[in-house]
């Protein structure tokens, strides 16, 4: 019987709120199953960006990425956001180690064909080396990713955080049961906007196109919906969606995902 994985995915609203984050990295730490952590930082990389006078484009609920905006990218996700997670972690003793995709050649991604929409330098993940990353988490060390990987040729790309969890996820189910969990700060997906309580319990393949056509699931939400099904196939064993309270062991709603 394979051991148990958590990999959570943490949206950038709790990052951006340094109360909601000091106690989601608190129950996080307090997670006994080995665990993984994946995290962006739109939010905060947007405004740096504005402060700087450039202007972040998003098509479809994805970031394009510019020379310029990559850096800023790079500067906010591997930098400042990561090493504060990784500090916080270590302060609840979590014994914390932050990546890119590029260390260790954890995350190999290719820079995104132009087709309809030049992305610029956004990557899509050709491997994730999960041999390595069992390493590290068979040795109590628990790995906190940012949404930076590499091609391997001496190029950083941004890459989609929720995407990022959800091949980590398939790669690691190789060798654990993984459940994967994408923690924002709703409490699951909504029926309406407005009404913060109106959590849809689950969502099947189904439920989840007429879901589009009613236009209740759209934007943002298509993408990281998109990679929750994409692990179910892939074999992971467990996709939630919901706030914090996903990963505190309390009875809170959430949304769950399956194939049928």
């Amino acid at each position: 019987m394979k051991q148990t994985l958590k990999i959570v995915k943490i949206g950038g609203n709790i990052i951006e709120d340094k109360q909601q984050l000091s106690l989601f990295l608190k129950n996080f730490a307090a997670i006994k199953e080995p665990k993984i952590l994946v995290h962006g930082g739109g939010k905060s990389a947007t405004k740096l960006a504005n402060s700087l006078g450039l202007k972040p484009k998003m098509v479809d609920g994805r970031r394009v990425t510019d020379k310029e905006n990559l850096d800023i990218a790079v500067m906010v996700y591997a930098g400042l956001i990561n090493k504060n997670i990784v500090t916080k972690l270590q302060a609840n003793s979590c014994n914390a180690i932050g990546f890119t995709g590029a260390d260790a050649n954890l995350i190999l991604s290719g820079k995104r064909l132009v087709k309809n929409v030049d992305y610029g330098f956004v990557g899509d993940i050709v491997n994730v080396n999960g041999k390595t990353i069992k390493l590290f988490i068979y040795n109590d060390i628990t790995p906190v990713f940012c949404a930076i990987t590499h091609d391997k040729s001496g190029q950083l790309l941004n890459t989609n955080a929720d995407t990022i969890a959800s091949e980590i996820a398939i790669a690691m189910s190789a060798f654990f049961e993984v459940e994967l969990n994408y923690v924002f700060e709703l409490k699951g997906v909504l029926s309406a906007i407005e009404n913060k309580d109106s959590v849809i319990p689950k969502i099947n393949i189904k439920k989840y196109e007429q879901l589009v056509d009613d236009g209740i699931i759209s934007e943002g939400m298509l993408p990281k919906i998109h990679n929750c099904f994409r692990a179910l196939e892939k074999g992971v064993g467990k996709v939630k969606i919901g706030d914090a309270s996903l990963i505190a062991n309390t009875e809170n709603l959430h949304t769950t995902l399956s194939l049928k």
